[in-house]
């Protein structure tokens, strides 16, 4: 043997003391075991518990997405809407300043050469039976009389 100074521990070899450190040696040897175990199911825990963080993450953000979609959509609609409610607005003053009185009149001055009535023009008749006017009814020919009494017939029909 070779010169040393470690100090020899001869409670090793005794044999009451072996069979504690035997007994100590297999729990510590399981506790080692378990460790690894344990060691090896959280890992796969974590990836699990980080792969269904990034899972919720990405749906959130799919659905932040979608619902900035749709205030977009509802946005450009909103301006379509304004849009349309202004050329309303437009239209309904051009139909106005075109059926204005002035307007009227001049189209009937200037294009269809109407005047206004003078008080000459003027004739008033006074009525010896009251305020009623017959109008003698025309004798329609023989085929105006069967259309009549036909379209009386389809009116009367439909109800």
């Amino acid at each position: 043997m070779a010169k040393s100074n470690l100090a020899y521990d001869f409670s090793r070899y005794s044999d009451t003391n072996t069979a504690e450190k035997i007994s100590k040696q297999r729990k510590e040897e399981i506790s080692i075991h378990r460790a690894k175990a344990a060691s090896a199911g959280s890992i796969m825990k974590f990836f699990l518990i980080a792969a269904a963080a990034v899972l919720l993450l990405s749906l959130a953000v799919e659905g932040k997405v979608e619902t900035t979609a749709i205030h977009n959509e509802i946005a450009k609609q909103k301006e379509y809407v304004d849009m349309l409610q202004s050329e309303n607005v437009r239209m309904q003053t051009e139909i106005e300043s075109k059926s204005a009185f002035k307007a009227v009149e001049d189209y009937a001055e200037n294009v269809l050469g109407m005047q206004k009535l003078e008080k000459s023009q003027i004739e008033y008749i006074n009525l010896e039976s009251g305020n009623v006017v017959e109008i003698p009814k025309e004798n329609d020919n023989l085929f105006l009389q069967i259309k009549y009494a036909f379209l009386n017939f389809v009116e009367y029909l439909k109800g």
